[in-house]
């Protein structure tokens, strides 16, 4: 299996549906792919409705978390458990457009996605979210940016595709998928992103202030920073035998 897409989902029992079918609308033509969801904790019904898809749609697999542990350890959660040698990631409220993932596949394979390594990052340049997430969001993407130097203009953007081998080599801890460019960078492999489509949310709420965001991303910000001051990557030679 080429391609496994994992959605982390939070209380998004209205935006299941019709996400789920425009994934395998896309996704169709390549060829075999499994859908991953992984159901963090949802209190709304979005586990019995993904029940009710799960019976209807192939290749969709659901994963539960007991209670809510957060949207880096749900996307962890579904790698380890994803079958493809690719990972492609979205958030569940629909805001991402499935309809991109395939040229995030292209230019992955451009940058050497047959070696294992590498990360195609999404760049919401037209956001469809109120002013002052767009602001704050600018201002996150540049004080990260100057500090971690990942060359990324838009980290916090859910769909991503990568290898499944090299994000399990990543370290682990709360939040890290707003890092995964400068982690991926601090392990060897290059970055790249790709403009995306971005849509506005037509059904539920945020699950994440901005305020929460803004108190916990410093913290990891400058773990972070610790984390790439204390990198080593080896070359490394097999000598003959």
């Amino acid at each position: 299996m080429r391609l496994s897409v994992v959605v982390p989902v939070h209380n998004e029992v209205d935006n299941l549906e019709s996400l789920i079918g425009e994934i395998t609308q896309a996704l169709s033509p390549l060829g075999d792919y499994e859908i991953i969801y992984v159901d963090d904790g949802s209190t709304d019904g979005t586990l019995e409705k993904l029940r009710a898809l799960k019976a209807s749609v192939p290749g969709l697999r659901v994963l539960r978390h007991v209670r809510c542990c957060g949207q880096s350890t749900a996307l962890r959660t579904g790698i380890q458990a994803a079958r493809g040698a690719w990972v492609a990631t979205l958030d569940g409220d629909g805001q991402n457009d499935p309809a991109d993932i395939p040229r995030l596949l292209e230019a992955l394979d451009q940058l050497g996605g047959e070696t294992g390594r590498g990360m195609v990052a999404g760049y919401r340049r037209k956001r469809k979210d109120t002013g002052w997430r767009r602001f704050s969001s600018r201002i996150a993407n540049a004080v990260r940016g100057g500090l971690l130097r990942d060359n990324t203009p838009d980290t916090g953007c859910g769909l991503k595709v990568f290898s499944r081998a090299l994000f399990l080599e990543l370290p682990y801890f709360d939040h890290m998928h707003r890092f995964l460019p400068a982690l991926t960078q601090r392990a060897g492999a290059p970055v790249i992103s790709v403009e995306v489509n971005h849509r506005p949310r037509l059904s539920g709420v945020s699950k994440y202030g901005t305020w929460h965001r803004l108190w916990v991303g410093i913290v990891d910000l400058f773990g972070v920073m610790w984390l790439q001051r204390r990198a080593r990557v080896p070359q490394v030679e097999e000598l003959g035998v």
